[in-house]
């Protein structure tokens, strides 16, 4: 089972997958940033929006990475923010992943931004971010997940879901769920 937290940046991909993975047991998290080329961190951190043909590689090499992950369970960090990326990720792989959507106001966000330091990603791409931004449809395995409140409240709502895959057939998709 691969678990693909997703949203913009902000959201808390990072430290919420780094949370449900000692929850889980896994070692290590799969993190998009790492597969970024340095130009690549070099244009977003000049405030420049990646354009698709920008994350095509980038995609396809964290595809080859998950993948390769022969672990129960994969955590992995993706802003994933269209469904044609989302696709992109899944190749090979249909069945076993599942995306957290973590969700919340843009304003949420952009403070949150505001109070972190990042090595590349300035608060000033958040809005190409939620433009881009394609929520996931119904017929996606994906749990829709508030991170409204706080860290905690979230992390027990991933919990919650996780725990409905943990009991369920690992090979079709889920339903949405909700932090509320």
């Amino acid at each position: 089972m691969k678990l693909v937290f997703m949203g913009v940046s902000g959201s808390g991909k990072t430290t919420l997958a780094g949370r449900v993975a000692n929850h889980l047991g896994v070692s290590r998290v799969i993190e998009a940033d790492e597969f970024h080329t340095p130009e690549m961190k070099k244009k977003m951190g000049a405030g420049i929006p990646l354009t698709d043909e920008d994350r095509w590689p980038w995609l396809a090499r964290l595809n080859l990475a998950m993948r390769e992950s022969n672990e129960p369970w994969s955590v992995i960090t993706c802003s994933a923010l269209r469904k044609v990326y989302r696709s992109l990720l899944v190749e090979g792989l249909e069945g076993s992943v599942h995306f957290i959507f973590l969700d919340a106001p843009k304003e949420i966000i952009r403070e949150r931004m505001l109070q972190r330091q990042h090595e590349y990603m300035p608060v000033s791409l958040l809005d190409s971010q939620c433009s881009t931004l394609e929520i996931p449809d119904s017929d996606e395995p994906v749990a829709r997940i508030s991170v409204a409140g706080s860290e905690d409240e979230t992390l027990q709502a991933i919990i919650r879901a996780v725990g409905e895959l943990q009991n369920t057939n690992p090979h079709p998709p889920f339903s949405k769920c909700s932090a509320t």
